[in-house]
């Protein structure tokens, strides 16, 4: 029931090193091959097929009874609440992309750069998939990690926190409070 927290948490240690194999031959497989990453889906795809192709002629041919395969369709209540869900979401973006746009609000305008800048910038030192590989391998150890030392950790990040926030403090009286919330004002009257 509560599979994916035992195999972050490491309760099912067998599972959880799997994970960390199966992202590591996946990494290698994708960065050393050279080859993009719809190429290797469609290439394992099409041996999937083919092997469960001549596995069902196989049967038939030696008048074997197959496995029945569960028939996989999607009810329309769960397409339509997935829709809906995803309608929100799109439309919450959309309203703080219009919001950024216009110049609403600039220090979420500031943020969204500096965000932005940030992810180009690690971008151009690594790919998408060994940012993926290393959020997977840091998922699966860092979440071990807290729920062995919690107590150690949470004291360290709370001292932490409060240094980060009387140096936000500082810089906040200082520069960002001097920076108008909108540009835009002046233009409404």
């Amino acid at each position: 029931m509560f599979l994916a927290a035992d195999i972050l948490l490491w309760k099912q240690r067998h599972v959880s090193f799997g994970v960390i194999i199966v992202a590591t031959v996946a990494w290698l497989l994708f960065e050393r091959s050279g080859l993009p990453f719809l190429s290797i889906c469609s290439d394992v795809l099409l041996i999937l097929i083919v092997l469960m192709f001549v596995h069902a002629n196989y049967a038939a041919y030696r008048n074997r009874q197959l496995q029945t395969l569960p028939e996989l369709a999607l009810s329309e209540e769960m397409v339509n609440n997935a829709a809906a869900s995803f309608r929100v979401k799109i439309n919450n973006l959309l309203l703080m992309a219009h919001d950024i746009t216009l110049g609403k609000d600039f220090r979420l305008f500031f943020k969204v750069v500096i965000s932005l800048w940030l992810l180009s910038a690690i971008g151009s030192y690594c790919s998408f998939f060994t940012l993926a590989y290393i959020g997977t391998i840091l998922s699966v150890i860092v979440l071990a990690f807290y729920s062995r030392y919690e107590e150690q950790v949470d004291k360290c990040c709370g001292m932490i926190h409060r240094k980060f926030s009387q140096h936000y403090k500082i810089v906040d009286e200082s520069m960002i409070n001097r920076i108008p919330r909108s540009l835009s004002k002046d233009k409404d009257i």
